[in-house]
């Protein structure tokens, strides 16, 4: 546990951060009317949290709202804080994943989406913040490998896995090692260790190197990346369930709610309803193709006609 001085840096580091991301101007005397204070959307320091915050943030300014983004804060450790604080409003969240964050690993997150999203209201009650509607759209740590590895081993399943793996050579992010529903998970739940652990990025294009090269056989992906089942990458399944469901789910500060009246909470979970996981990989290919994370953005809301 971080003590308090520290937990006081950590959110100094992030006002100051905050403030150069959002464009804050200095402090200045205003005869005007007072203007409505903005809505401050969050991600985490990866492409699919930054998208679905841009999506999110478009729907508020739809619906009439001022907003201030704060995209790549970082990891869970930065963004919880500065959620907590008020430096940040609304934040899409994974579900399962969050459960475990929020309640220090005293819950234990399920592949019922329903159960899930109860525990996750549960672990916010009494806090500052609260869970909206989930939407369909799940991303979860997938293990894939390549196919000729899978035809090879005759890998379908990750209980396959246990009677190979020490043959073999994970890829992962470093937290993968000490991480529940990664690597700690995989010996836990399956009894498997590989030959040997290879520290990449969070699925990202070192990750796809590896495997292409043969550098890594096995490697963790996430379930939207759309390189999963349109190429040479096979998804393992998770036959004893190690995954919880991973919903996009957003959450807010209370305050805001209050503040914004019907238009935030409508808003957003306008967006939650259209997004499914099919969906979610879609706009995940388009960013790739594109590089725009904005334009995507703008125009899946324009099709959807969310306004």
């Amino acid at each position: 546990m971080r003590n308090r001085s520290v937990g006081a840096l950590v959110i100094l580091s992030l006002a100051a951060a905050l403030s150069g991301v959002t464009g804050v101007a200095g402090a200045r005397v205003d005869a005007g009317p007072k203007r409505e204070e903005p809505i401050t959307v969050a991600s985490f320091d990866f492409t699919e949290s930054r998208l679905l915050a841009e999506i999110y943030a478009q729907a508020l300014e739809r619906s009439g709202l001022r907003v201030r983004r704060a995209f790549g804060l970082g990891p869970r450790e930065l963004v919880a804080p500065a959620l907590r604080e008020g430096l940040v409003d609304v934040v899409p969240e994974y579900a399962g994943t969050a459960v475990q964050f929020l309640s220090v690993g005293r819950a234990h997150p399920e592949a019922d989406a329903a159960v899930t999203h109860a525990a996750l209201a549960h672990a916010l009650q009494g806090t500052v913040a609260q869970a909206l509607a989930p939407a369909p759209a799940q991303d979860a740590n997938a293990f894939v490998v390549r196919r000729e590895v899978a035809q090879r081993l005759g890998l379908t399943r990750m209980s396959d896995l246990r009677g190979v793996a020490r043959q073999l050579t994970f890829g992962g992010p470093p937290e993968c090692a000490t991480r529940p529903l990664c690597l700690d998970g995989l010996q836990k739940v399956y009894g498997i260790q590989f030959a040997e652990v290879v520290p990449l990025d969070a699925g990202g294009r070192l990750t796809h190197q590896a495997l292409d090269s043969g550098i890594v056989d096995v490697a963790l992906l996430f379930s939207t990346d759309p390189a999963i089942g349109a190429g040479d990458l096979v998804e393992l399944v998770d036959d004893r369930a190690l995954q919880p469901a991973e919903n996009v789910t957003p959450i807010v500060r209370r305050d805001a709610v209050d503040r914004s009246g019907t238009r935030l909470v409508a808003a957003l979970d306008a967006v939650s309803g259209r997004l499914d996981t099919d969906t979610l990989r879609g706009l995940n290919a388009r960013v790739d193709a594109t590089g725009s994370i904005r334009s995507t953005a703008t125009r899946w809301l324009d099709d959807e006609q969310l306004a």
